[in-house]
């Protein structure tokens, strides 16, 4: 995974509470475990509708996504993360994430961010009323600022260390190699080894 530091891109509000995983990624998509190949297929079922937010020019190659409060609630696939990462977003930022999405963010880099409803508010309007605005997330310093917003958010310390160093499960695996080594060594010869 990729360290992430710090992300300047365009805002897409949408304004929606309690978006489930079906509906960031529906089930009739989820035929490979593959990382790839999911991001056409955000949101398809508001897309297909018509008149969706997100596909308004002003919008398009967003990189951080405002939402409304309970994000990622629903079933736990780990796909949901995978597809917005891939349909360009970097950040989401939202009053609060259902627990194991936010957790699934975290495993590949996506930055999941809970701020007060009212900051919230500010950036929804502020992508709203003015749709090419920019923001700049900067997770170094805890800090947001979006046209004349200047936000702070409080990150889990190790989920910081973590994606400023660019670890994933895997990585924080191979920093323990030495003591991976070590157990195996003194493990007995007839029991199966690591190699």
């Amino acid at each position: 995974m990729k360290a992430f530091t710090r992300v300047t891109g365009r805002i897409a509000p949408l304004d929606r509470a309690d978006v489930d995983t079906d509906q960031i990624i529906p089930k009739q998509f989820l035929k490979s475990i593959e990382r790839t190949g999911y991001g056409q297929h955000l949101f398809y079922d508001w897309r297909k509708a018509g008149d969706f937010v997100l596909d308004k020019p002003a919008h398009r190659g967003a990189r951080i996504l405002v939402a409304g409060p309970n994000f990622g609630c629903g079933s736990s696939r780990e796909h949901a993360p995978w597809t917005l990462q891939e349909a360009g977003f970097d950040v989401i930022i939202a009053p609060s994430f259902a627990d194991i999405f936010r957790s699934n963010c975290g495993n590949v880099g996506l930055l999941a961010l809970t701020l007060p409803e009212a900051d919230v508010r500010r950036l929804l309007d502020l992508a709203t009323d003015s749709p090419a605005t920019d923001a700049t997330v900067d997770l170094e310093n805890q800090a947001i600022t979006a046209g004349p917003l200047n936000l702070r958010f409080e990150v889990e310390p190790f989920l910081k260390e973590r994606l400023l160093n660019g670890w994933d499960e895997i990585g924080l695996t191979l920093l323990k190699m030495d003591r991976i080594r070590e157990f195996e060594a003194r493990r007995p010869a007839w029991m199966p080894a690591v190699r």
